[in-house]
């Protein structure tokens, strides 16, 4: 079958990414140099709301942006072999397959698999499918939109059914990530903003646990991480986390909360994680240096973690980005290769952090400072009409990217397209 797959040119883009992200303030009210505010196209058949109206996003000068899908609760991405995208839907209980149609068409979209307990994380190592559950870790084998062999590689993991957390866990949605060797990585998120009985849970919770190849009994890699729900296997084979981390913190200078302060601390990780690294939560905040202040409120005084101790972080977002879906790409032009974070925004930031998707450089095996890529979800007065969660990189060398509040997938190409047939 014959398909137009547009691919952005790798070459002849001449741009340099651009609208550094500010960690703390974040204005989205201009484009800054280098980006442009484009129209997002809108098939027919898919403007209801938010796209009922005319609607821009803040691109690289030249690129484009249409919406290429509407599916509602729409979070974590990840490519089939075969050339399908997949999206989990945790508040539907499912994961949707999105088949290709030619040129601009509408994908067909069917359930791939139902009746999940919140499907989160997705990820595929060849033909094995990992979905991540709120209470396991389940392995299909996957061919030609077909599911089978359906395993159970991780039971037992912690959400609000767990009995003894009577129904009170605010992170239950898991995310996976599979190492170049096979190892299960399962993100478990904290049961709330501050919980020390998270470190000594079992199993534990605010942390990145890890299971063998093929699956088996979980152990610990790496911990105090608050809610790691950014799970990705680097181009090195390193695992690296984005980080939600915690709400309004105390100033340390006087122990007060105060929003200057809560607006722009503490940091939101992007860290690499090795066997037995610690995070700090709920100990230790990451501050805008990238390095670590004692909790005023949970290690006034050191004697619960020292904090000193602590590697400083790889690479951090603003207070209360909710970084989300993230993963790794190789962008065209001067961009190379790098992380995508969806960025989702604040929910009690007063101004509200911004959604955007942004983009970290990779270079010699590290991540450089958060830039934006994508944004313009968010008018000058804080009122939203998009979220992202995740933007993956998709065969044709566009990026994918979902949104659960537009309820979309997006398609964002660069400024130059060329038709291909392929079967």
């Amino acid at each position: 079958m014959n398909t137009v797959v547009r691919t952005l040119l790798a070459g002849g883009l001449g741009l340099t990414l651009v609208g550094c992200s500010v960690l703390g303030e974040k204005s989205d009210a201009a484009p800054p140099s280098g980006q442009a505010d484009v129209p997002v196209r809108v098939p027919a058949g898919t403007d209801t709301a938010p796209f009922d109206q005319a609607r821009e996003m803040r691109v690289p000068a030249g690129w484009s942006a249409g919406v290429w899908a509407r599916v509602p609760n729409a979070r974590l991405l990840a490519w089939t072999p075969d050339g399908r995208l997949l999206v989990s839907r945790p508040k539907i209980g499912d994961v949707v397959e999105l088949t290709p149609g030619a040129g601009d068409a509408v994908p067909r979209q069917r359930t791939l698999v139902g009746g999940l307990n919140q499907p989160h994380g997705l990820a595929f190592q060849g033909n094995t499918l990992y979905v991540a559950e709120s209470d396991q870790v389940n392995s299909f084998r996957y061919e030609a939109g077909a599911l089978s062999q359906r395993k159970v590689v991780i039971d037992g993991l912690p959400d609000e059914k767990s009995p003894e957390l009577g129904g009170a866990y605010a992170h239950a949605l898991k995310s996976v990530a599979i190492g170049p060797d096979g190892t299960i990585y399962v993100s478990v998120g904290s049961t709330g903003n501050v919980s020390a009985a998270d470190r000594d849970a079992s199993p534990e919770r605010a942390t990145i646990l890890k299971a063998p190849p093929g699956g088996g009994t979980p152990t610990v890699f790496a911990r105090g991480v608050r809610n790691g729900t950014g799970l990705a296997i680097a181009p090195d084979g390193a695992v690296w986390t984005a980080v939600n981390n915690r709400d309004n913190i105390a100033d340390p200078a006087d122990g007060k909360v105060k929003r200057g302060y809560v607006n722009t601390h503490p940091l939101e990780p992007l860290a690499k994680l090795t066997q037995g690294r610690d995070l700090g939560w709920p100990y230790c905040n990451p501050n805008l240096d990238r390095g670590w202040d004692r909790d005023y409120q949970m290690n006034r005084n050191g004697t619960e973690l020292d904090c000193s101790k602590l590697p400083p972080i790889e690479q951090g977002l603003g207070a209360h980005s909710a970084p989300l879906g993230l993963s790794f790409a190789r962008l065209p032009g001067s961009y190379g290769e790098g992380a995508l974070a969806g960025v989702h925004g604040s929910w009690n930031r007063n101004p509200p952090q911004a959604p955007e998707v942004s983009f970290f450089a990779w270079r010699a095996g590290a991540l450089g400072s958060q830039q934006t890529l994508l944004g313009g979800f968010q008018d000058a007065d804080g009122r939203r009409w998009g979220r992202p969660v995740m933007a993956v990189q998709g065969p044709d060398q566009a990026l994918y990217v979902s949104d659960d509040l537009a309820g979309a997938i997006y398609r964002v190409t660069g400024p130059q397209e060329i038709a291909t047939s392929s079967k």
